[in-house]
């Protein structure tokens, strides 16, 4: 039974850079060759999201070649000093994504809010409006643009390539908000290409997992989550989603 959920969009920019976030503390960073699970989730979730949900990434497209660019970066340095350091970025990138969303059942308080029809309309509304936050691909000064597109239209640059194995790459975090575990944790897959498009595994799928440290899931209540508004008008109840407002 198909999703009646499922949202796709284009995703694009001049520069990218996925890396394994336990790898950032150095002072030099390499792109992964491939978006990861947890960069294009991020992308989503500053399109649109509530705490309500769980955005899932379904299946990415690799339209552009994978070209990289190094570029000579003086990081901040507290304690003084002329540090160089050699980032090595994705250029001019392009990406078709595929994803929908699930209810966070681990947040129970919530459940009045769980109205798909309304938060598919304004994840699509807000794809077309390119995002409600800044929208990047895997680091602040990677920005990137966001419009709606129907997945697998148009001309890819691998669509007769054949298969293509990335070896061991990160996959994303389990928060605990996700988990309902008092724990971060960090997963890893070997995801394939076949012919542009990765079939992303789901988070409960991932069998190579890291523990990273303890964490708490933040408390969303009624101080700092509007929830939802009723209003009447002519005689009829209207529900609102504040966050639209």
């Amino acid at each position: 039974m198909e999703r009646e959920n499922i949202v796709e969009f284009k995703v694009s920019g001049r520069y990218a850079l996925f890396s394994d976030p336990i790898n950032r503390i150095g002072g030099e960073k390499f792109s992964y060759q491939v978006p990861t699970y947890q960069a294009l989730k991020g992308i989503l979730e500053s399109v649109y999201w509530k705490p309500t949900l769980i955005w899932i990434i379904d299946e990415v497209r690799v339209m552009n070649l994978i070209k990289t660019q190094s570029q000579g970066i003086r990081p901040v340095n507290f304690s003084g000093g002329n540090t160089l350091s050699i980032y090595t970025y994705l250029a001019n990138v392009e990406y078709q994504v595929r994803a929908h969303f699930e209810w966070n059942y681990n947040r129970p308080n919530l459940e009045q809010d769980r109205n798909e029809n309304k938060h598919y309309l304004i994840s699509k509304r807000m794809i077309k409006c390119g995002g409600r936050r800044d929208v990047f691909l895997g680091t602040r000064e990677c920005q990137a643009y966001v419009e709606p597109c129907k997945f697998g239209e148009g001309e890819g640059a691998y669509d007769n390539y054949g298969s293509l194995s990335f070896g061991l790459m990160f996959h994303g975090f389990d928060y605990p908000d996700e988990t309902g575990e008092d724990v971060l944790m960090a997963r890893l897959w070997t995801p394939i290409m076949n012919n542009g498009y990765i079939k992303f595994l789901k988070p409960d799928e991932c069998t190579i997992k890291r523990e990273l440290a303890s964490m708490k899931p933040k408390v969303f209540d009624d101080n700092n989550f509007s929830g939802l508004k009723e209003f009447e008008k002519e005689g009829e109840i209207i529900e609102l989603d504040t966050e639209t407002l």
